[in-house]
């Protein structure tokens, strides 16, 4: 099977189109073709290292397809079922074997394609919305990189959940993206948390999406309210640098998470739960997917540089 291939960790230059036998299902997997695989920010941490990972090892965490075989086992799954799954490396090829557990049904009526590219991402604004801290009407919450993939989920589902908006972007064409999915205020980065503040009287919100990281974190605790939240799920931008715990307490009592998917999907009930209700809200026509930009699953190289570089919007994915 083609795959691409890490031997060590640096930049996009090691992601190395290559030729691989497949691998065979072992006890409580399945093997899965690939149709789609999603690219994450996750990779880029992985492949610099930023994220220790052994090599030599084949990226990417997210992925749907077609189940071709079945390990010792396995029950629940056949072959020809359509299946995807998220948080398992090795979906930058054209085969991947699975832990059965990881693997979650596709709905008919919903591509390959799109499960592929709502799965990770959807189930991370769906904790993040639902569980982080529960978006509600009436709320006026920050969605920072609002026409990226997270952002266009976080500010559909603001909206679907009666929020209030506010979306940092860095372009007028990401502006206009933002204001598609629902964003109410859409501003830009430099002096946002002042803005934050004027747009709510003063007050600020109760809780800011943040996956930029270190650009944005300063301005991010200034824009909570008193008790505020501060959802720091990712660092897009950068490592946030270690800081005096005291600064939350001059931010009026706020609260700070660092939160990831495997804390919220550490079973097998939740994560069938989040995958079920994402999917069936892109179903019902409550959340939209854009899908910025496809590539060749040799184009990699090509998908890092450009998701690094900013030069995207909505959701990237690789299709072999």
């Amino acid at each position: 099977m083609r795959a691409i291939v890490v031997e060590s960790p640096g930049g996009p230059e090691v992601l190395t189109p290559t030729e691989r036998e497949d691998p065979v299902p072992g006890p409580g997997e399945v093997l899965i073709d690939i149709a789609a695989s999603g690219v994450n920010f996750i990779d880029i941490y992985y492949r610099t290292g930023a994220y220790p990972q052994p090599t030599p090892y084949v990226p990417g965490v997210e992925g749907a397809g077609t189940v071709a075989a079945v390990g010792d086992g396995v029950t629940g799954f056949a072959v020809g079922d359509r299946v995807a799954w998220a948080n398992v490396p090795g979906s930058y090829a054209e085969r991947a074997a699975v832990p059965a557990d990881k693997v979650v049904p596709v709905p008919d009526g919903l591509s390959l394609k799109d499960a592929a590219a709502a799965l990770l991402q959807g189930m991370t604004a769906h904790y993040l919305t639902r569980s982080t801290y529960e978006v509600k009407a009436g709320d006026t919450i920050l969605v920072h990189a609002a026409a990226g993939g997270m952002g266009l989920l976080l500010t559909q589902l603001g909206k679907l959940f009666g929020a209030r908006v506010i979306g940092t972007v860095s372009t007028p064409d990401k502006e206009k993206l933002a204001r598609d999915a629902g964003a109410d205020e859409v501003i830009g980065y430099d002096g946002f948390a002042d803005e934050v503040r004027r747009l709510t009287g003063g007050e600020g919100v109760p809780v800011v999406y943040d996956g930029v990281g270190a650009p944005t974190f300063d301005g991010s605790l200034a824009s909570v309210r008193r008790r505020g939240l501060l959802a720091l799920y990712g660092a897009a931008g950068g490592k946030v640098e270690p800081f005096d715990p005291q600064r939350l307490n001059a931010a009026g009592g706020a609260y700070l998470t660092r939160p990831s998917l495997g804390h919220y999907t550490a079973t097998r009930e939740e994560l069938l739960q989040r995958a079920s209700e994402v999917y069936g809200w892109i179903a019902a026509g409550d959340l939209r997917l854009h899908i910025g930009r496809r590539y060749d699953l040799a184009d990699a190289r090509t998908a890092h540089e450009d998701l690094a570089g900013r030069r995207t919007a909505g959701k990237l994915i690789l299709t072999p």
